[in-house]
């Protein structure tokens, strides 16, 4: 995805020139998901189709940021509803292929949705077939009756996008019955946040929102587009906002007040949680031991698969030796190798993390960031 397309985190990555290897928390995740994984995507950035709903995901962060960017009495329903279709014409314009891949999923979902008679994708209305069947009283010939009873051809795929764009408007009145946009004034909107832990590891990450109340009490937002997690996974989905949280800690010596979940599928949902100080340090070791992890198997080459639930729907399962796949040699990651030879010759690092950056932490934005309904923070 280009850099210049809103909300375009994964493409930042691949369009930017190559900055030190960072912790984010999607590459975090995706290590303690799989250590293939995360190598295919952080080391060898191995290219993977937009999803519909990941796309959909970054189209709805965009408008949500560029909803501040009214005056607040204009932060109303219809104006963000507007905005989608600004957006989308940008997205469109500048990144054609993602319509492409949008459209084909599209047609793939009609025609599975055609084939097991399931409704799986929005049916468009047909406008010809409707005023057809209202002329009232007149005659229908038999021929006309048979024609009626064979199957709607499936829609073109250009047939089924506004029915997409819809969805998104959807979620956005999920969000206005959630918030009221008009109430607030955030402090900053898809927040970069680099800084480098004591131990040496780097952290950075995207904020979809940082508000700061009159006492200058932190509060971090993130939208999704999905639906809210069950409880058993609640933790999964604080661990990004821990990781952010912990960033904040070591970039203003504050602990946030309150890390904000918002859920805009299946009706909407909030998830609010109270970090303290001793907790994120607990979940700084954390984040050095996944780091030490990654850095010795960047040293062996070895990045084992893990076989899970997530492994139906990974892009690289072809390449995958847990299913019979042959990866890629390993290219090595030269950044990443040049820290390693660092810290064995500095006695200030410790062996989890990596040898200090000599520029000061650093706190940047709005920009850009946030893959989001699926998508993945910067990372590497």
């Amino acid at each position: 995805m280009p850099a210049t397309v809103p909300g375009a985190a994964p493409a930042e990555e691949a369009a930017e020139e190559r900055r030190r290897p960072a912790l984010s928390p999607s590459r975090a995740a995706d290590f303690k998901q799989c250590p293939l994984l995360y190598r295919f995507r952080a080391v060898d950035r191995l290219p993977e189709a937009p999803s519909a709903a990941a796309l959909r995901g970054t189209l709805v962060h965009a408008v949500l940021e560029r909803l501040f960017d009214l005056p607040a009495a204009e932060r109303v329903p219809a104006r963000a509803k507007a905005l989608v279709g600004v957006v989308w014409a940008e997205i469109a314009e500048e990144a054609p292929e993602l319509v492409a891949a949008v459209l084909a999923e599209l047609r793939e979902r009609r025609a599975a949705a055609d084939t097991d008679g399931s409704d799986q994708v929005e049916q468009p209305e047909q406008p010809e077939h409707r005023a057809e069947a209202e002329q009232p009283g007149e005659a229908v010939a038999a021929e006309q009756i048979a024609e009626a009873e064979q199957p709607v051809p499936p829609p073109e795929p250009a047939d089924l996008l506004p029915g997409w764009l819809a969805s998104a408007e959807s979620l956005l009145d999920t969000y206005f019955a959630l918030e009221d946009p008009r109430s607030f004034e955030p402090q900053s909107r898809e927040l970069l946040v680099e800084t480098e832990l004591s131990s040496g590891v780097p952290l950075r990450g995207y904020l979809d929102r940082l508000d700061v109340d009159t006492e200058g009490g932190l509060r971090i937002v993130d939208y999704k587009t999905g639906a809210a997690p069950r409880e058993a996974s609640e933790a999964r989905a604080l661990f990004q906002m821990k990781f952010y949280a912990l960033a904040l800690l070591e970039l203003r010596g504050t602990v946030p007040e309150q890390l904000r979940l918002v859920y805009l599928g299946e009706g909407g949902e909030e998830l609010t949680y109270r970090p303290e100080a001793g907790e994120l340090r607990r979940f700084q070791r954390i984040l050095e031991a996944i780091w030490a992890a990654i850095r010795e198997a960047d040293r062996t080459g070895d990045f084992r698969p893990r076989r899970g639930p997530g492994c139906d729907w990974c892009a690289h399962r072809a390449l995958c030796p847990a299913w019979d796949g042959t990866p890629p040699p390993y290219p090595g990651w030269p950044e990443l190798r040049a820290t390693n030879t660092t810290s064995a010759t500095t006695s200030a690092t410790t062996s989890s993390g990596t040898a200090p950056d000599t520029a000061p932490d650093t706190v940047s934005g709005p920009a850009h960031g946030g893959a989001h309904g699926g998508g993945a923070s910067s990372a590497a």
